[in-house]
């Protein structure tokens, strides 16, 4: 038993040497090398004490993430950091709903696109920027309102 809660944590700590990792994924990854749920258990709890694991803290970094560099939406970075394992109840208490940040990210999305697209057709070029904006989870008013800013479309 000893022996197997150590190779867990060494394990488990060669994981974090790599990037930062929520608790859900350091378990689904001990679960996936076949040990224990006990052992993994032990493992994390140990891990959470000695600081190595704060789920509350990779959010607010993925957070950032999501939103500066890869310019989500607010519900496509929660997407995002549901998929990288961090409870619900973390992502509400550090998302607030500030749809002006949704609008800027989206600004910045159309004026990087408009560069690379700017010899297509302007209906070539809607439907790529309407489904970009769409896949990053910007809401189907946010696109418009931008895409009526960039006069790419029309009031029907």
């Amino acid at each position: 038993m000893k022996d197997s809660l150590a190779n867990a944590k060494k394990y488990a700590l060669k994981l974090l040497s790599y990037k930062n990792r929520s608790e859900k994924e350091l378990k689904d990854r001990l679960n996936k090398k076949g040990i224990s749920e006990s052992v993994a258990s032990s493992t994390l709890k140990y891990l959470k004490e000695a600081g190595f694991i704060n789920d509350f803290y990779l959010a607010e970094v993925l957070k950032e993430e999501a939103l500066t560099r890869r310019l989500l939406s607010q519900n496509g970075a929660k997407r995002f950091l549901l998929n990288k394992g961090i409870p619900h109840d973390i992502i509400d208490t550090i998302f607030d709903k500030n749809e002006q940040t949704d609008i800027n990210n989206a600004r910045k999305i159309v004026d990087k696109k408009l560069k690379i697209l700017k010899s297509r057709s302007p209906q070539v070029i809607k439907k790529r920027l309407y489904n970009t904006l769409l896949r990053k989870g910007y809401s189907y008013e946010t696109i418009m309102k931008v895409l009526k800013e960039k006069n790419l479309f029309e009031e029907e």
